[in-house]
């Protein structure tokens, strides 16, 4: 997601990065791969990176069990690790590198640190940290408490002993591990196993998939944070969200006299405190008409809308859709890959419509299809289409006619984004008949 221009994964990287010289390591899905080096490559200075690939989410604990042990393989146990969220919004960052350095100092004196932020109101959305009294100044927190329903968030506010738990933290690899070793020692014992049989390629390490899962899926809190006794608060003197809801991303944009925070082109009437955000393939116009505090979110393959009220429990619609056995589990309206993107823009019995972006200089693998024909027509962009064995320059407007089983590629010759729009066509269209026969990123 971008807010201000630049997406909240570069914002975090920046946050690191204004802390001083340092190594960075993203722990991420592998679906996300494309995705987080894309994001580096567009920073004005790229930094290198070592990419955890996980081959499927198991929570905060085994991802930072993980980084840990790589951090003591890659680096040394003294390292100071600073984790922080890929989804966070703290727009002053001098303010924040103040209290990095304050929690880089607790940390080599062996603390578990964590940043705490000063409650705005009784939110039940984020798990409290009590320490002794709030106040400006960092001190040993006395426990952590999961997300509250809204009569015990306001009595937690009421004490004046309580932060919010802001998910980032700071401390040594030798540390952090001691931790797991005495609090989560199967958790520790399982990611030791996992990184033992990983797999490194260049500046990336991936998975076996059974040796990761056998990880429990818990959270650092869960398994280190509330057990441990020498976790320390460093109070944020940052402005900060998680944007962990859509109530929250509406908080960090601007309202109009209404209070509504939505694109200029939607016609709102008589409406007022509601959030409007709209991610079409097309232009779509979208109206509003006596509706109050709602959140109406559309992308091309779902519709949401919630009352404010109620955007904390979008989970309990996965959870609805997991027990119809809804398929949950699908591309997303844009799929990234190392050599650009593509979505589909229309999909029926016998016939799937792509749009597909190639950056310069880049292609696509040579490779067959045993169930589909294509037809491919350039938009943007200069490319060469292979087929067979035979090489095309292809202009905008011009078309070309992939064969059943027939080898092609496609490669951007040009200075400017290519832009493809592809018809398949044939009984079986899913993205796995894919037969790569040469691949510049290795995928054979």
């Amino acid at each position: 997601m971008k807010l201000g221009g630049t997406t909240l994964l570069q914002q975090a990287i920046e946050r690191g990065q204004a802390c001083g010289t340092g190594d960075l390591m993203v722990v991420t899905n592998k679906d996300h791969l494309f995705l987080t080096k894309d994001v580096l490559r567009q920073m004005s200075d790229p930094p290198e990176a070592t990419l955890l690939l996980e081959p499927r989410g198991r929570n905060t604990g085994p991802a930072i069990a993980l980084a840990a042990l790589q951090c003591i393989r890659q680096f040394s146990g003294d390292t100071v690790m600073l984790v922080l969220s890929a989804d966070h919004l703290v727009p002053d960052i001098e303010a924040f590198v103040a209290s990095a350095n304050q929690a880089f100092r607790l940390a080599t004196q062996g603390k578990l640190v964590v940043f705490g932020i000063n409650p705005t109101g009784p939110d039940t959305g984020f798990g409290y940290v009590e320490v002794a009294k709030v106040s400006r100044e960092s001190q040993a927190a006395k426990r952590f408490v999961e997300k509250p329903d809204l009569q015990t968030a306001q009595e937690y506010l009421a004490t004046g002993r309580y932060y919010w738990n802001s998910g980032m933290f700071c401390f040594t690899a030798d540390a952090i591990v001691a931790a797991f070793e005495r609090h989560a020692p199967e958790l520790l014992a399982a990611a030791r196993r996992a990184l033992e049989s990983s797999q490194t390629a260049g500046e990336t390490i991936q998975f076996d998939l059974h040796t990761f899962g056998l990880q429990p899926d818990i959270s650092i809190d869960y398994a280190i944070m509330e057990p441990a006794d020498n976790v320390h608060v460093v109070p944020a003197k940052f402005g900060w969200s998680d944007v962990g809801s859509w109530p929250a991303l509406a908080k960090v944009l601007t309202p109009d006299a209404s209070g509504n925070t939505m694109p200029s082109n939607v016609v709102a009437i008589d409406t007022t405190g509601t959030h409007v955000q709209v991610d079409s393939h097309s232009p779509k116009l979208v109206a509003t008409l006596g509706v109050h505090d709602l959140v109406i979110v559309d992308t091309p393959d779902a519709l949401l809308v919630a009352h404010k009220d109620s955007a904390q429990d979008v989970k309990k619609v996965v959870d609805t859709l997991k027990a119809r056995k809804h398929e949950t589990v699908h591309s997303p309206a844009v799929v990234n890959r190392p050599w650009g993107t593509y979505s589909a823009l229309k999909e029926e019995e016998g016939y799937k419509v792509k749009r597909i972006t190639v950056m310069p200089g880049e292609s696509l693998s040579l490779q067959y299809h045993h169930h589909r024909a294509e037809h491919w027509v350039v938009v943007q962009g200069r490319g060469i289409v292979q087929i067979g064995d035979v090489e095309h320059e292809t202009l905008p407007g011009q078309y070309r006619y992939i064969p059943l089983k027939e080898k092609h590629r496609l490669t951007n010759i040009g200075d400017e984004e290519l832009v493809l729009i592809e018809v398949q066509c044939g009984g079986y269209l899913g993205e796995d008949d894919i037969v790569r026969l040469a691949d510049t990123y290795g995928r054979t």
